[in-house]
C-alpha cells in the first residue's frame, strides 16, 4: 500500500470514528441543551415544598390547552379529560389524561411532553406526571393518568396561552413488561 492510500484510509477511518462519536453524543448533548435553554418545551419539575412557595396571582388568567398524540405504531386511545382550562398563575392544577391499550398483550409506553411556546416552558412546572416514568399497560387496560402542575406567576405577561402536548411511544421492546397492579392495603 502506498503512502497516499494509507493516508486516505487513515483519514477515512478517523472521519468514520468521529461521525460515530458525534452521533453517539447527540442525545446527551441535546438533552443538556434543552434543559438549559428550555428548547423543545422541556419543563422543570418542582417538589411539593417548592410548589407552596408560589403565591397565586388571582388578577391574571392563562389559558392552558391539552393535546394528546400517539406514535403510529400505538394501538391505543389517548386523550385529555379536558382540552382547555383557564388557570391563575401560581395555582396548583390537577387534570387527567385517559389511555386505553387496545392490544391483546401488555405494552409499555413512554410519554414525551412538550410545552409551547418555548418561552413558557421555563414557567410551566410539573409536580406529578405520568411522563416521568414508562407506563406499563396490561392487555385491554384503561387508566386515568394525572398531571399536577403550576404555572409560575413570573410567566411573562405576553404569554396568554400555553399548550401542553404529549406524544406516547411504544417502548415495549426496550423495556421489561410487567403488568400494572394496584394492591389495596388491608383494612382500607
Amino acid at each position: 500500500m502506498t503512502d497516499k492510500k494509507a493516508t486516505t484510509v487513515l483519514r477515512s477511518s478517523f472521519i468514520a470514528l468521529a461521525m460515530f462519536g458525534f452521533g453517539y453524543l447527540m442525545v446527551p448533548i441535546y438533552d443538556v441543551l434543552c434543559n438549559i435553554t428550555g428548547l423543545n418545551g422541556n419543563t422543570e419539575i418542582v417538589s411539593t415544598q417548592q410548589e407552596v412557595e408560589f403565591e397565586p396571582d388571582m388578577t391574571r388568567t392563562v389559558k392552558v390547552q391539552f393535546v394528546a398524540n400517539l406514535n403510529n405504531s400505538m394501538n391505543w386511545t389517548f386523550e385529555p379529560e379536558i382540552f382547555e382550562l383557564e388557570v391563575h398563575p401560581g395555582q396548583r392544577i390537577v387534570t387527567n389524561y385517559t389511555a386505553i391499550n387496545h392490544r391483546p398483550d401488555a405494552v409499555v409506553g413512554q410519554a414525551i411532553p412538550s410545552v409551547m411556546p418555548g418561552l413558557a416552558s421555563r414557567h410551566f412546572h410539573k409536580v406529578e406526571c405520568f411522563c416521568f416514568t414508562n407506563q406499563t399497560f396490561a392487555a385491554k387496560e384503561e387508566r386515568q393518568m394525572p398531571v399536577v402542575f403550576v404555572v409560575d406567576p413570573a410567566l411573562p405577561e405576553k404569554v396568554e396561552v400555553i399548550t401542553l402536548s404529549y406524544t406516547f411511544f411504544d417502548v415495549t421492546e426496550t423495556a421489561s413488561v410487567t403488568p400494572f397492579t394496584f394492591e389495596v392495603p388491608a383494612g382500607g
